[in-house]
């Protein structure tokens, strides 16, 4: 009996995945555990394996189709011999849009095609039943593109043809870039969170001078101890756990059952790639001691850019820090990680003259940037949370770091 290829659950906020790359086609054997097929989302790229050996004997969504989590991909069949293709079942080979004629009697059962949660809202936001969208996804479904373009072409039958293009059309010398998954993914995942939270960002300055000169002191040292590089961020990492334990609002989601407050504290680190972004998560951040959570954070962003992430390391984040600093930001409005709260930006840290008891010194300075949603927290809370960030920073406990 054939064994379905199922989509995996990668997180509690992802709904989907894309097929990038089948790594088998129709008639090769494959052994268990063996990479079969690369799906990528918004938040990982990853291989997954065969849960059993056998021949790959159907392909049911093309390379390039998004599927929803719990679809049937394809089927691998354990009696097969090797290099043989299944008789009396449609085929959808590894080149996209070749496929075998189904028969006739599948042909005609009706069908139901999955939407996802991007075309749904999508088609509410602009009232179109989707019936009457022609789709030219996996199986006829109807993809974002097939939804844009008929939302388009209604606009242009209802009003008169504008005298100039909507959007500018490339001229000879303009190059187009291919979207990749992980940025369609990216781009889809930013803008519901848009839509879902109250977005408000406020920002506090911070004195991060003590930290700065301890790092300076005790750079080769800690080093020579650890092979790690002290960076500002295990310090405003352990910071914000500790806001988090104070201020539970933050580390919460907002649901229709109402707002969910977490207890693990799952702290999600921005990591950026060549092609986009990935947040691995440090799970239990409050838990740690300083050298194992600096071990740690060290380690997911080195596997990050390596694309060594597992599917557990990305899911299951109460909050996420973004570090953009250490790319030259200085501030910076994040986007909140549905269905996270909030999220934390630090900015760079700069040497800057400031005045202190009414004299002009020389500080080295950053800005806490929190995004957080309105909807749940408020103005007050978010203020406190980041002057508790603020004061544990200016005023760490240096003997926790040895």
């Amino acid at each position: 009996m054939p064994i379905e290829v199922i989509m995996p659950q990668m997180g509690e906020s992802i709904a989907e995945g894309t097929v990038v790359t089948w790594l088998k086609k129709v008639g090769d054997s494959i052994a268990k555990d063996e990479p079969l097929v690369a799906i990528s989302t918004d938040k990982v790229d990853v291989e997954i394996p065969s849960a059993v050996a056998g021949v790959l004997a159907r392909i049911v969504v093309q390379e390039g189709s998004a599927a929803p989590v719990g679809a049937v991909l394809a089927y691998i069949d354990e009696s097969l011999p090797l290099g043989a293709v299944p008789s009396g079942r449609p085929v959808v080979e590894r080149q996209k849009g070749v496929q075998a004629a189904a028969p006739a009697a599948d042909a005609a059962a009706p069908t139901t095609h999955w939407h996802s949660p991007a075309v749904l809202e999508l088609a509410k936001e602009h009232g179109v039943d989707l019936t009457q969208v022609r789709g030219t996804g996996a199986d006829g479904r109807v993809t974002k593109k097939d939804l844009l373009d008929f939302i388009a072409l209604r606009a242009q039958t209802a009003a008169p043809s504008p005298q100039v293009p909507l959007e500018p059309l490339p001229a000879a010398e303009d190059r187009i870039l291919p979207v990749s998954p992980m940025r369609k993914a990216i781009a889809e995942h930013m803008i519901r969170s848009q839509r879902t939270a109250a977005h408000v960002t406020q920002i506090h300055e911070v004195d991060m001078t003590a930290i700065d000169r301890y790092r300076q002191v005790h750079h080769d040292a800690f080093l020579k101890q650890t092979g790690i590089t002290l960076t500002f961020l295990p310090f405003v990492v352990k910071a914000v756990a500790d806001g988090l334990r104070a201020y539970p609002l933050i580390n919460a989601s907002f649901t229709r059952e109402g707002i969910i407050v977490r207890h693990a504290i799952n702290i999600g680190i921005a990591v950026a790639l060549e092609e986009g972004l990935i947040v691995p998560v440090l799970r239990e951040a409050d838990k740690k001691s300083f050298l194992t959570l600096t071990k740690q954070l060290t380690d997911l962003a080195a596997r990050a850019r390596d694309k060594r992430i597992s599917l557990d390391e990305v899911h299951q984040g109460t909050f996420t820090v973004n570090n953009f600093g250490a790319l030259g930001t200085m501030i910076g409005t994040p986007i909140i990680v549905q269905p996270q709260a909030a999220i934390l930006g630090l900015g760079r840290v700069v040497k800057r003259p400031v005045v202190i008891d009414d004299a002009i010194v020389i500080r080295s300075m950053a800005y806490l940037c929190l995004s957080y949603d309105h909807r749940l927290i408020d103005g007050a809370y978010a203020s406190a949370f980041l002057n508790h960030v603020r004061a544990t920073l200016e005023g760490f406990d240096f003997s926790i770091v040895r």
